[in-house]
Parts: C-alpha cells; structure tokens; sequence
C-alpha cells in the first residue's frame, strides 16, 4: 500500500534523492535533519562521481556504473547548473608497483566496458590539465565519463523542488524516539523540538548517525569508524578542471574560487592526535607538489568528519522485515549512489518490490 507520510531522517544526498522522488510522486514527505540539509557528511566528501573505484565487486561496481548514469538523467531532470561537473577524472602512481596495480585495474574496466584511456604526462598537460608536474612519460590513466559534484547545491536543489512538490521539513531538529504499533510497524516519529509527528515509513539516510537512528527502531546497524579530513583551499584562480588522485593527494575544483583536498595518507594521521590545521597544512603542502600554481591559495576550511560506511563496507539499502516501515538508505560514496539509490528505494516503498542492482544490498545481512 502506498505510504501515507514518510520520514526521512538525514538530509544529505542520500535522504535528498529519496525524498525528492517520493515527493514527486504525490507521497506526504517530511524531511528531518539535526542541521541543514547538505551541510553534514555530504559538505565534506571528496565528491567523486565514479565506478572506477569500486571494484570489490561485480554488483558493487554495476551498481556505481548506475549511479553515474543516474546523475546524467538527474542533471536533465533538473539542470545541472552549480552541482554537476563531468569533466572526467585523472589517476596516476608515484612508484612502478603501484603503477602495475592502476595499469591492471584499467584491464579489469575495460573487459567490463568501462572507458578509460592510458595517456603519458605530456599528453595531460597538452590537452587536459596544464597546470600539473606529472612527468612527461608517466603512464596517467584518465575516465572521461566520471565528474565531480558539488553536494551541497545538489541537496539545496533537491530539497526545494521537494519542497515545491509539498514536502514538509524539519531542520536543525533530532529524531529521539521511532514508535512502533502493537504490530510492530512504525506509527510515529519523536523529535527534539519536543514535537512529534505521525508517518507509516521512516527512511534512515542518517549518515555517520545511522547506527544511533537504527537503535531506536529497535535494529543493530553495524558501522565502521573511519574518519577523514577534507580541506578547501580558497585561491583567486582554480587551476585545475577536474578532479584527480595524484600518488599523495586528492585534488579537485570547489566553485570558482576553490579547491577541495583529500589523502588517504593524511587520514591516517587522525587517530594520532595531530591537530587538524597541521592535517591541512600537509594536505596544502602535497598539492603544491602536483600544481605549483595552488602555493598562492590558502587554507580556508578543514574538517574532520566521519565516513558514513556499513560494517562491510557495503551499501544498506531497503526494508528491514522486524520493523515494517523503517527502510535504511546508508552507503559510503553517497555522492555516486545517492541519485540511484534515491530512485531505487521510492520505487521500493511505493511498489514493494526490489530492484535487482539492490540484491547484493539487503539491511538484513547484518541481522543478529
């Protein structure tokens, strides 16, 4: 039966998608966030649109793939002005191993017909990314379909056309109680406004907060803690075009006047206490070596935030049986998966039945 008012707690890309297409097609949505919408995990993602990272698996990378083309069909649904750059992605290594292991990934994607180009250092900086010092005949591997997003403006935009369609929201307000009937099947949801409103399904795409919003539907969610620092170094002119994973730092534009950086390397760092300005300064200093030009910007925002992941590092996406009407939508990379995942889970609570690319998916496989 078609719900008659769904929850959906967490307004990030995931909570957005899903509440953008199930407003659209006429359901009574609220949209609950603890802050404002976009502005949590989303804000600080190296917002990288791609399948050529997810390789773990056949399901997980035909899943991405679906993402990706989801994104195009969202950027004609609703313009892709200020959140949709699709300008392709860059890739390469510091040390002949780790070239043999990207030159061996590209193989794999290309028996899975995934486009990707092998170039030489020249030919990037000929065509592609002047700015860069990546030698001349260093293999760079470049994935012309992937882009990246600017989360933020893709939330805001969802969320007004939602809101358009006749969502209700709730921001700056925490979810605190998710009751239950005698049949045990959700009836409503309590906030920390001290409000409480009736909804028949609540949809948690919580985020780093989805284990805590789980509990309260009575449900274990196990999660991973994997924090990552992310730094937006304002500068006057971006000199780069697209995102790329240079050997010690993630780069890519922010805007017009920005750039984001990203290091796994430096994530490491974390736990061992170091202050988060001297993350930034690292992440400033790695960057400067793959674009000189970036030495004039300077260190505007850093955060710490933590990596919204399964305890498998997989996707939980859908139903969970011991609680009907709670659905998760809970997934790393929500910046790629979030348009489909979004579609694929209304389609899911409006028609019950799942969609295939899903089946690898199922919250239930962390049941006790």
């Amino acid at each position: 039966m078609k719900p008659q008012r769904v929850a959906v707690v967490g307004v990030g890309v995931l909570g957005a998608s899903v509440g953008w297409n199930l407003s659209r097609s006429g359901v009574d949505v609220v949209l609950i966030d603890a802050g404002r919408p976009g502005e949590g995990v989303t804000n600080w993602s190296f917002s990288w649109a791609n399948a050529s990272n997810k390789t773990a698996s056949k399901a997980y990378f035909d899943l991405n793939v679906a993402g990706m083309e989801a994104h195009r069909e969202l950027a004609r649904a609703i313009g892709p002005d200020s959140w949709w750059y699709p300008d392709g992605h860059l890739r390469w290594a510091a040390d002949p191993a780790a070239e043999g292991r990207l030159l061996k990934t590209a193989e794999l994607l290309t028996s899975w017909n995934y486009p990707v180009e092998v170039c030489t250092g020249a030919e990037v900086r000929r065509r592609l990314e002047p700015a860069l010092t990546v030698p001349d005949d260093l293999p760079v591997l470049f994935y012309p379909d992937e882009a990246w997003v600017h989360g933020r403006h893709l939330v805001s935009r969802l969320v007004s056309q939602a809101v358009a369609a006749g969502a209700e929201h709730r921001f700056g307000t925490e979810v605190r109680d998710i009751s239950t009937r005698a049949d045990g099947s959700v009836r409503s949801v309590a906030l920390s406004d001290g409000s409480r409103l009736d909804a028949d399904v609540v949809v948690n795409a919580a985020g780093p907060d989805a284990a805590d919003v789980a509990g309260l539907a009575a449900r274990h969610l196990p999660m991973r803690r994997e924090p990552g620092v992310v730094t937006r170094i304002g500068c006057a002119q971006v000199p780069v075009r697209r995102a790329m994973h240079a050997p010690h730092v993630e780069i890519r534009p922010d805007g017009n006047s920005s750039v984001v950086l990203h290091s796994r390397e430096v994530d490491a760092l974390i736990d061992t206490g170091e202050d988060p300005s001297e993350l930034a300064k690292l992440l400033h200093g790695s960057a400067r070596q793959v674009v000189p030009d970036l030495g004039g910007g300077h260190i505007a925002q850093t955060r710490v935030a933590n990596r919204p992941i399964p305890a498998d590092g997989f996707p939980s996406v859908g139903a969970v049986s011991s609680v009907p009407g709670y659905y998760e939508a809970v997934s790393h990379s929500g910046i790629t998966l979030g348009p489909v995942i979004g579609r694929l889970l209304a389609s899911e609570i409006l028609s019950g039945q799942r969609d295939t690319l899903l089946a690898d998916f199922h919250p239930e496989r962390f049941a006790a």
